[in-house]
C-alpha cells in the first residue's frame, strides 16, 4: 500500500481520528486537513500527530481546498469535516449550511478540477431520515429530516450522488448511523452519560440532567464505523450504503448499560430537564445494513454493551484524574 495516499477532512474528530490510525495500518501516507484556528484541539490524534501530515484549509475556502489536493495529491479524500452538533445546528442554521451542505460542493469541485481519479467518500448521516418514512431504514427510505443538520447533510449526500452521475466520478455517501467511542464530545448525550456515570461514581456528581429519555437510536461503534468507509471506497463501482447494527435502543436503555458497568442503579441519579429537549425530535433510527452486509462484506466487531463500558471506563480514568 505504501504509495497510497488520503486526505481526511475533520481528522481532529472521533471518526477522523479513527479512520487516520485505521489508513495508517494499512501503510498509507495520511494528510488531515485542519481549520486555522486559535483553538484547535489536537487531543484525539496526539498518538498519531507525528506520522500524518498536517494541511491548513476550510470547507469555507474554495481555493484552501484546491491547494490541499493539489498538494496531498490523494488517491481517496474522506470528507468528515461539518459543523455536526445537531443542537448548535438551529442556533447556527447559516453557519451549518456553509460547512455542512456546500463545504461538499467546494470539495467535490475542487477534485473534479484538480484531478477527476480521485476516490471521494461523504460522510452521510441517519439525520437524513428524521421523520421516519418505513423503519428499519435502507438505501431508498425517503428523507425527512428534522434539524438544519439534517437538512444540509440531505444536500451534501445529494449534490455527492449528483457529481458521480453528471461527471463520472467515484463517489460514494456512506449513510452512517449513531456511532460512539471513548472520543466522542463531551457535548453528545452519549457521552454525556458515560462522563456522568463516572462523576456520580467518583462522587464528583450527584445527579445526571438528560432530555428526551424514550428517543431510540441504532448505537454502533466508531472504530467498526470507520473501516466500512474505506471498505466503500475499495469497491469497482462506487455506491451509497447504510451502516448501522440494525438495533435500536433507548436513551433509557443506555443510561441503563453505562450505569450497570459501575454497579449503579440510573433511576436514582437521571433527571429529565425539559431544556435538552429538541425544537423537532427524532424519536427512532434504526437502519438496515444488509447492503453493506451483501456488497462489502462489512459487520460490526464490537457489542453495544462493550461499547457502553469502553466509554464508562475510560471517563472513569478522566475524571480519577481530575483536580
Amino acid at each position: 500500500m505504501g504509495d497510497r495516499r488520503a486526505l481526511v477532512t475533520g481528522i481532529t474528530g472521533q471518526d477522523g481520528s479513527y479512520l487516520a490510525e485505521f489508513l495508517l495500518e494499512r501503510g498509507y501516507d495520511v494528510y488531515g486537513l485542519i481549520r486555522r484556528s486559535s483553538t484547535v484541539n489536537f487531543e484525539r490524534i496526539r498518538h498519531i500527530q507525528d506520522d500524518v501530515h498536517l494541511l491548513s484549509g476550510d470547507l469555507l475556502d474554495q481555493n484552501s481546498l484546491m491547494f490541499a489536493i493539489q498538494e496531498a495529491r490523494p488517491h481517496e479524500v474522506y470528507n468528515l469535516g461539518a459543523q455536526s452538533f445537531v443542537p448548535a445546528s438551529w442556533a447556527q442554521p447559516l453557519l451549518t449550511g456553509e460547512i455542512t451542505a456546500l463545504g461538499v460542493a467546494r470539495l467535490l469541485e475542487a477534485i473534479r478540477s484538480t484531478d477527476a481519479e480521485i476516490r471521494f467518500y461523504q460522510a452521510s448521516t441517519s439525520e437524513l431520515f428524521g421523520k421516519v418514512r418505513e423503519s428499519p431504514q435502507t438505501e431508498t427510505t425517503p428523507f425527512y429530516p428534522r434539524s438544519p443538520y439534517g437538512v444540509s447533510k440531505v444536500y451534501g449526500h445529494w449534490i455527492t450522488i449528483n457529481y458521480r452521475e453528471s461527471y463520472d466520478m467515484y463517489a460514494c455517501a456512506g449513510i452512517l448511523f449513531n456511532h460512539e467511542s471513548p472520543r466522542r464530545g463531551l457535548e453528545f448525550v452519549s457521552r454525556k452519560i458515560t462522563n456522568g456515570v463516572a462523576r456520580i461514581k467518583h462522587g464528583r456528581d450527584s445527579r445526571l440532567l438528560l432530555g428526551n429519555l424514550d428517543a431510540r437510536r441504532d448505537w454502533g461503534y466508531a472504530g467498526d464505523f470507520v473501516r466500512a468507509m474505506w471498505m466503500m471506497l475499495q469497491q469497482e463501482t462506487p455506491d451509497d450504503f447504510v451502516i448501522a447494527t440494525g438495533r435500536d435502543r433507548t436513551i433509557r436503555e443506555f443510561c441503563e448499560a453505562a450505569f450497570g458497568s459501575v454497579g449503579l442503579d440510573w433511576e436514582e441519579y437521571v433527571q429529565v430537564d425539559e431544556r435538552f429537549l429538541r425544537p423537532a425530535e427524532v424519536e427512532v433510527l434504526r437502519g438496515d445494513p444488509s447492503k453493506a452486509r451483501r456488497v462489502l462484506g462489512w459487520e460490526p466487531e464490537v457489542s453495544f454493551e462493550e461499547m457502553v463500558a469502553m466509554m464508562v471506563e475510560r471517563d472513569m480514568e478522566l475524571v480519577a484524574l481530575e483536580k
